[in-house]
Formats: C-alpha cells, structure tokens, sequence
C-alpha cells in the first residue's frame, strides 16, 4: 500500500546571513525523509549584506522583505506562505547554522509519533551539543518557569527556534504571531489556544560567523520584554472569559 508523502516546508528566517546560509542551504539539499518531500523556503528580512543574492543563487524558491521585520515578522511570512499552499507542517530553522538538518528526522517523526501540533528542537533534554552561554542559560530556564506557572506546562527550551507547526498550528500562528523574541511567547500562545506542545532532544551548534541578536544588556532587555509580554497575554486570555 502506498502512503500519502508528507509536504514540509523549511521556513529559514534570515537576517545579514551571508557566510552561514549557503552551507546551510547546501546541507539541506542532501536531507531525505521518509514518505516526505522537503520544500526550502530562505526568508531575506530585509538584510543590508549579501544574504538576498547567496539566497537567490542557491534556492529556487525564496521571499524577499523589503523592510527588516524581524525575526517573527519573518517567521509569519513563512507561516502564511505554508498555510495558504496546503503544506502538512512547516519547520523552522536559523539562517545562522545552529541548526543542523542532520536533526530534522528527529523532530518529524517524534511529532508524528505524539500526534504533537507544536514541536520544539531542544538542546537541553540531553548534554550534547551546544548549550549556550551561562547567562542565557539562567534566562531560558526562568522563562521556562514563567511558561509553567501561566500555562501548566514543563518546558526546557522555551527560546528554541528549531520547531515543527503542523496543520493546526500554522491556522493559529497565520493570524497572530508575536514579533520580536517570539517563541517563548509564541510557546504560551499555543498553550492557551490548547494546541498540543512538546520538545524533543536534538544537537545544536554554535554559530559560526556574525553576532547574535541576544548578547550583553540586550539579554536583560529581552528578559523584561518577554516576561512582561507572557504576563500580559496570560491576564488578556482571564479576562476574556
């Protein structure tokens, strides 16, 4: 008997990518799944270096943002591109090669196999890989307390960007998706609207070329900003009932 293939498409947010999304995109090309067909969808935010012609030169398909909208202005724009083109689920990656598709088997088949809507890539149900600085360890797991405290539910990788949204999820997130520093807000979103949410072990690696977004005081701005942001969210669900 032959199985339906799956349609997936990589959604790969990129921001002054440059020197990490050519690799990236190449790897990509080696992945197979099983009963899957793998659709690549590079997304230019708006970079000022040569991101966009890497991409074009390397990718049959891509959008290209006029105007930076950051990273979960960039992460819709693939959501919606998934939603409206009839894809069975879409996975997220960074365009800075921490993600490596050598993983991406892991989170297909365990969403399959817990029947999850959300799926997150977490590099902290095992010690392998990288693991980040200390302090945004400290950060991710008192956010991660935040998320069980307003939602009920354990999370150990609330900041990862390495996820899966199937067909439930990209209706959710295709009309509201937060915009800056999104997934730890994005993870309480989903709760709240009773999506089914879980992570999966997988090795990340560390970035290779440019600088992070999230570094010095930024990470304390990014702490008050999320945390205030999931509060307000969880108060705006109460009072709506």
């Amino acid at each position: 008997m032959n199985l339906k293939r799956r349609k997936a498409l990589i959604i790969i947010p990129c921001f002054n990518e440059e020197q990490n999304i050519v690799p990236l995109l190449h790897d990509l090309k080696q992945i197979e799944i099983e009963n899957t067909d793998l659709f690549v969808l590079p997304i230019n935010d708006g970079s000022s270096d040569n991101t966009l012609s890497n991409i074009k030169a390397n990718s049959a398909t891509h959008l290209h943002l006029v105007n930076n909208l950051g990273i979960g202005g960039a992460v819709q724009s693939g959501i919606k591109y998934a939603y409206r083109n009839h894809f069975d689920f879409a996975i997220q990656m960074d365009g800075d090669g921490q993600h490596p598709p050598s993983e991406l088997h892991k989170i297909i088949q365990h969403t399959l196999h817990t029947n999850l809507d959300l799926c997150i890539g977490s590099r902290y149900l095992s010690s392998e890989g990288f693991q980040s600085t200390y302090l945004r360890k400290f950060g991710i797991h008192f956010l991660n307390k935040l998320i069980f405290i307003t939602t009920g539910k354990k999370i150990y990788d609330c900041t990862s960007g390495y996820r899966l949204y199937n067909q439930k999820a990209l209706a959710l997130f295709s009309r509201y998706y937060p915009d800056k520093y999104p997934e730890p807000e994005s993870l309480v979103y989903a709760l709240l609207h009773k999506l089914k949410v879980g992570e999966v072990g997988v090795e990340m690696k560390e970035r290779k070329d440019g600088v992070s977004s999230i570094s010095g005081f930024s990470t304390l701005y990014y702490m008050i900003k999320v945390s205030l942001a999931i509060l307000f969210l969880k108060l705006g669900f109460i009072f709506k009932k």
